[in-house]
């Protein structure tokens, strides 16, 4: 049955993912953006056809303005939209704070709307943190707040255990859930590119020569809509209270690159072959804020699965190594990467 939903975030990459399989299974779309005036064109652009099926709201997460505006008339929640700076804050709070305040917001106003069913955009950063001794997880894991992390993971973690938190105290009939995603990969719509993505360009351009000792978990922006759309779409008590990480594989930088270099031969010239040295990622990271993050991850296995969600919304996820292939397919399509 169609419904109206309300896609906060609707310019990030997932958002946009998610508002792209919403209108092509015939619901409705409400989407939040900071500044209506610069976004909205480049909504209606990508969606020239949806019409009055997709409205475009101003709202800010850390202010009340348009947020029940945006709400009014919907059936379903995706909460999507959340800070995810490029450079560590000096502060965490400037993290930390617009994460919570923005989905306990955006959950005060769909209960205020009359809304029982909020899909929150979480993150594996909840998950698999923390807890130094482990390195498989699944979607009962927790990330160790006591263990001191970096701000964007604690910023993921607090506003997931806050807006849980906050159902069961004001909403506890609320069909709330949370998608949990590792770093997310896949086809592009522009050039502005999410950090995983960003990742692979630097490593098929060359703005990567040598590959830290480090690993992550792939998803494929498809299937992490996918997620976000099920969960919308499931009955109420399929949903309530779940976790869902969505994850396919961990792998190595290294195997990432050699994965490019086999499925896509011809953007294989610059992809590196050689390891970057422990010493050095040390020597870099107090220069390098990017360094500063691989260091804390050297050597670590994060390995998050994704079973639970499979089995659960009853779908298979994106094999990791086509989800590569496509997301440097799609960098060259666009003309973002040449050869």
């Amino acid at each position: 049955m169609a419904m109206t939903i309300l896609v906060t975030g609707g310019t990030g990459y997932i958002g946009g993912e998610v508002i792209e399989q919403l209108l092509a299974r015939g619901h409705s779309v409400h989407t939040t953006v900071r500044d209506a005036a610069k976004s909205e064109p480049r909504l209606r652009a990508r969606w020239n056809d949806a019409g009055e099926r997709l409205k475009v709201f101003q709202a800010d997460l850390l202010d009340d303005a348009g947020w029940a505006e945006a709400n009014a008339g919907c059936d379903a929640v995706a909460h999507v939209a959340s800070p995810f700076p490029l450079a560590t804050p000096r502060d965490k709070d400037e993290l930390v704070v617009p994460a919570r305040e923005g989905t306990l917001r955006a959950l005060d106003f769909a209960h205020r709307a009359g809304i029982t069913r909020f899909v929150q955009t979480s993150s594996a950063a909840a998950i698999a943190y923390g807890q130094p001794d482990k390195d498989h997880f699944t979607h009962l894991d927790w990330t160790d707040l006591t263990a001191g992390v970096p701000p964007y993971i604690e910023s993921k973690t607090v506003a997931e255990r806050a807006a849980r938190d906050w159902v069961a105290m004001h909403a506890p009939g609320m069909a709330f859930c949370s998608i949990n995603p590792v770093a997310v990969f896949g086809p592009v719509h522009d050039d502005d590119l999410s950090t995983s993505v960003a990742m692979v360009k630097k490593i098929i351009d060359g703005s990567i020569p040598l590959l830290p000792d480090m690993g992550i978990c792939v998803t494929d922006v498809r299937d992490v809509a996918e997620a976000h759309v099920r969960a919308l779409e499931a009955p109420a008590q399929q949903v309530r209270g779940e976790r869902f990480p969505t994850s396919q594989k961990f792998l190595w930088l290294r195997e990432m690159a050699a994965i490019i270099r086999q499925r896509v031969p011809e953007h294989a010239g610059r992809v590196p072959r050689r390891g970057m040295p422990n010493w050095l990622v040390h020597m870099l990271a107090p220069f390098m804020d990017e360094m500063k993050q691989v260091r804390g991850e050297l050597g670590n296995v994060r390995d998050v699965s994704g079973r639970h969600t499979e089995e659960v919304l009853g779908f298979t996820f994106i094999a990791a190594e086509q989800t590569l292939e496509d997301t440097v397919r799609s960098l060259a399509a666009k003309g973002i990467v040449t050869h």
